[in-house]
């Protein structure tokens, strides 16, 4: 049933948005602002100026919206392995071949993109807003710019039209496409590998293979994760890039090629318990349906 693929993705989504969105707000925060030396700096700083609420800046609107993102990435690529692999339903016994998996993957990255590229843009701006909108000293203060999700959203498109929403789509296209292709094929093989022929795999290891998954999949996507953070927030004060070559020139420039690697450790620490749950919840929740 295919439908129950999307419902299954949108649940296991938000669940894992909020096991991960405290170290996403870290690892956007360490991307885009050089306030921070280090993740424990920005932690301490965050909390001691904006207490544990500052971790989860943001999340309400992507435990919605990110979830249904989900839904469409997860949906997209069960039903598009359907298709290739020429059958009608997943079976363990007779797992499809890997290179359907990472063709199927990559097709649903391209789709869930053009719904994600909006919401994540509001993610990022509001992740990086240290400062309460009440509390504004000035109505032009970087960090105290927006009342909420719809209020970003509202002020995006008044200052730059609807195109404004999708700031930085292309960067996002270059590292989704490629990475969840790398997700699902990953995530397929080490399930085969740690199950018996003819089994299906137990939870441990759809959390093990969830969990390394997501950090094989992030790892391969943080220099362009960096790229399209700084192109999100680009044109808050002026824009500073004229694209994505200009972008990763004038940022390895300024900060070395280490700058690719910002985010990293977080990105890997918060990527593991993500998609261990989203993949367990994902799967447990297909199997109630079958």
């Amino acid at each position: 049933m295919p439908s129950t693929e999307f419902v299954a993705g949108w649940i296991s989504g938000a669940l894992g948005i909020v096991v991960g969105h405290p170290i996403d707000t870290v690892k956007v925060r360490l991307q885009t602002q050089s306030r921070y030396r280090g993740i424990l700096d920005c932690i301490v700083k965050t909390y001691k100026k904006e207490t544990i609420f500052g971790f989860f800046k943001g999340m309400s609107f992507p435990v919605g919206c990110v979830a249904a993102s989900n839904s469409l990435m997860f949906g997209s690529y069960s039903n598009a392995l359907l298709y290739i692999s020429g059958t009608e339903s997943k079976d363990w016994k007779n797992p499809p071949q890997n290179h359907h998996v990472f063709l199927a993957g990559c097709f649903a990255g391209l789709v869930q993109v053009f719904f994600t590229a909006p919401v994540d843009l509001i993610k990022v701006r509001l992740q990086n807003q240290t400062e309460s909108f009440k509390r504004q000293a000035k109505a032009d203060n970087l960090q105290a710019r927006y009342r909420g999700p719809v209020h970003c959203a509202l002020s995006i498109v008044r200052a730059e039209g609807i195109v404004g929403l999708y700031r930085g789509t292309n960067a996002l296209i270059l590292r989704d496409v490629p990475t969840v292709g790398l997700y699902f094929i990953t995530y397929e093989v080490l399930c085969k590998r740690m199950t018996r022929d003819g089994e299906i795999p137990d939870s441990w290891t759809m959390l093990f293979a969830g969990g390394c998954a997501g950090t094989a999949a992030w790892a391969a996507a943080n220099p362009m994760d960096v790229i399209k953070s700084r192109l999100q927030m680009d044109g808050m004060q002026g824009a500073r890039y004229r694209g994505i070559l200009d972008c990763i020139s004038k940022s390895i420039k300024q900060e070395g090629l280490r700058v690719l690697c910002k985010g990293l450790t977080a990105n890997s620490l918060r990527a593991f318990p993500v998609n261990a749950v989203t993949f367990l919840s994902y799967e447990k929740l297909l199997e109630n349906y079958r």
